[in-house]
């Protein structure tokens, strides 16, 4: 393009040199001199206007690059004012999860304090000996001194979600320990614990440790639950559960979480006062879980005023009873005669769950999955297995508390 521009030029300031020595007296050599000239004014015109333009394109560029540091600027600020506004926020919630961790210790001590106060008074009870046999006083010996040294561990096992197999659950045992290691199975020692009016005791290590369990699964975000089992005997006692609804009304923001369980036969003979002391659980959020029910032969409605939303049945008995055309069913408001495809959903209706426990094969869980069983708990699941050996360090009761329990004996 430059190229044609010159020629273009160059051929004006011929031909003006050509006019001056055509139609002038102006001689040849002025007058190439003269084309010369024009040529070269010519070339500077076109010099001068390109380079305007282009200086014209730099102060645009310019312009645009002065905009784009202003733009970045802005963000800058807007960035840095955002980082200071979540450096403050985090700040204030830091300052607030430590107030309220000062608080739930003291709090926690506090009761300690009292527990183990109720808990020198059952293990010093000199009326003990005369409720246990002479064959299970080893037993017992080997209990107390357990719960003196704190040797209450944890054992949980997943219950999961059907088909998905996902963990929605866990069930809490307890397993008492010897000195050496080895454990003091509850076959062992839960009679004798009865007799000698230990399980307060037993039950309150337990659920203690479970309400530090399920604090600490909730810190991790871990939506799961954790069924305690509680002995009946624990809430008629009038010396534990006062101690103990006080605990859980202070950990009433683990309503969802924790779960008590009782067996069957016990809840269809409560007592007054064990549904008395339910009731004051239910108050506070806190569901309940039944266990080892002989059959379907279940009062629907009642459960659902006693604020039982679990009920655990034996996976090969439930499905005996789902199979039979003439087996129970639960008491409900349907009246005519349900099939066992049916039994989930009415027991879903009065907001119960079905749980089929002692799953231990996959021809089980195929059987349990046709008849839309929501959750299975078994060894084919998972077996109950202690929690990892630092969980237990920062569940376990304190020093203090384990050193002024074993000072007696």
């Amino acid at each position: 393009m430059t190229i044609l521009l010159f020629l273009i030029y160059a051929a004006l300031g011929g031909a003006a040199g050509w006019g001056l020595f055509t139609y002038t007296t102006i001689g040849l050599p002025v007058s190439v001199a003269g084309g010369a000239i024009i040529t070269a004014l010519l070339g500077q015109v076109h010099l001068l206007a390109t380079r305007g333009g282009k200086q014209n394109e730099i102060e645009d560029r310019l312009s645009a690059i002065e905009r784009a540091q202003r733009d970045a600027g802005e963000r800058v600020s807007v960035v840095e004012a955002r980082t200071e506004a979540v450096e403050a926020t985090l700040k204030h919630e830091l300052t607030e999860r430590r107030d309220a961790l000062v608080s739930e210790m003291k709090q926690l001590e506090s009761l300690i304090e009292r527990l183990s106060k109720s808990f020198e008074a059952r293990l010093s009870s000199e009326t003990t000996a005369a409720h246990v046999a002479p064959q299970e006083d080893a037993v017992l010996r080997a209990v107390k001194v357990a719960l003196q040294d704190g040797r209450v561990d944890l054992h949980l096992q997943p219950i999961v979600s059907l088909p998905q197999r996902r963990v929605a659950f866990y069930e809490g045992f307890t397993r008492l320990r010897r000195p050496d290691g080895s454990l003091i199975l509850p076959a062992e020692f839960l009679d004798a614990a009865r007799r000698a009016g230990l399980m307060g005791v037993i039950d309150n290590m337990t659920l203690f440790r479970c309400v530090q369990i399920v604090r600490r699964l909730a810190e991790r975000d871990r939506r799961v639950g954790v069924f305690c089992n509680i002995a009946a005997a624990s809430l008629e006692d009038d010396q534990f559960f006062p101690l103990f609804l006080e605990h859980m009304a202070e950990n009433k923001d683990l309503c969802g979480s924790v779960i008590f369980e009782i067996r069957a036969d016990r809840f269809e003979t409560r007592s007054r006062k064990m549904r008395e002391n339910m009731d004051k659980l239910t108050a506070l959020g806190f569901r309940f879980s039944i266990d080892h029910a002989a059959d379907l032969a279940i009062d629907l409605p009642r459960l659902q005023d006693a604020g039982v939303r679990f009920v655990k049945m034996n996976g090969g008995t439930l499905i005996n009873h789902l199979r039979d055309p003439a087996g129970t069913r639960p008491l409900s408001s349907v009246t005519r005669r349900l099939n066992g495809e049916d039994v989930s959903a009415v027991f879903s209706r009065y907001g119960v769950t079905l749980i089929a426990e002692k799953i231990e094969d996959e021809a089980s869980v195929l059987e349990v999955l046709e008849y839309e069983i929501p959750y299975g708990q078994g060894h084919v699941f998972g077996a109950p297995r202690p929690i990892k050996s630092s969980l237990m360090e920062e569940t376990a009761p304190s020093a203090d508390f384990v050193r002024r329990i074993g000072a007696f004996g």
